[in-house]
Formats: structure tokens, C-alpha cells, sequence
């Protein structure tokens, strides 16, 4: 059980690291150091994950697959809002910067979340062999 964590956790905070640094790389408008990038990574887990379960739990009461993806999207970019307030060393500027970021913070998290998905399914098929 602590492995699956392990990996869902790993996988995770590689999905937003990644996502952190096409955004540094690719946006003109999004500026951070190397030390905001680990803060910023670890900031922004852990107030996704409270995001998200708030909005899970107060919003949804019937919950679909396109909704999860719409509410999966709304929680990266209150985070990102959320994260680029507290993490000194990032900002971004202009609003077309958030968007373009968000949706490049939630393909890569949502990457990561399927690769860990795929790891944890072929070490579930190898322990049946």
C-alpha cells in the first residue's frame, strides 16, 4: 500500500513540475527560479489536493466524467492563482498566461496521473504471475 502511494505521489509531482517548467519554457509571461519550481511544485500538490476534495465534496452530488474534467481544470487554476500568491520567485502575468499555463499544468498532471494509473496496473498484473 505504501508503494501505490508512493507512486501516485511521485507521479503526481512529476505531472506538475513538468507542467511548472512548459510553462517557464514556453510562456513569455511566466517567470520563477529554480527554488520557486520546487516550491511552487510542492505548494501547488498540496492545495490542489485541497481544492479539489472541496470541490468534490461541496459541488458534486451527482458526479460524470465531464464534470470531473471541468472541475479538474477549475482547481489547477484557483492553485495556480493560490500558488503564484504565496511562492516568492514565480509570477505570472496577464490573463492568457494563466489560461495557457493551466491547461498545460492539467495535460501534464493529468499525464502523470495516467502513467501512475499504468504503473500501479502492471505491478497489480505481475504480482497475479
Amino acid at each position: 500500500m505504501l508503494a501505490r502511494w508512493g507512486i501516485r505521489l511521485g507521479t503526481s509531482l512529476v505531472g506538475i513540475a513538468a507542467g511548472l517548467v512548459l510553462s517557464w519554457l514556453a510562456l513569455s509571461g511566466v517567470h520563477m527560479s529554480i527554488t520557486a519550481l520546487v516550491e511552487a511544485t510542492l505548494v501547488f500538490w498540496g492545495v490542489h489536493i485541497i481544492v479539489s476534495f472541496m470541490a468534490l465534496r461541496v459541488l458534486i452530488r451527482q458526479p460524470s466524467v465531464a464534470l470531473a474534467g471541468l472541475l479538474a481544470i477549475a482547481s489547477t487554476i484557483v492553485s495556480l492563482i493560490i500558488v503564484s500568491l504565496i511562492v516568492p520567485g514565480l509570477s505570472l502575468h496577464g490573463m492568457t498566461t494563466y489560461v495557457y499555463a493551466t491547461l498545460l499544468i492539467w495535460l501534464t498532471t493529468a499525464l502523470g496521473d495516467m502513467v501512475g494509473r499504468r504503473m500501479l496496473r502492471d505491478r497489480r498484473d505481475r504480482r497475479r504471475d
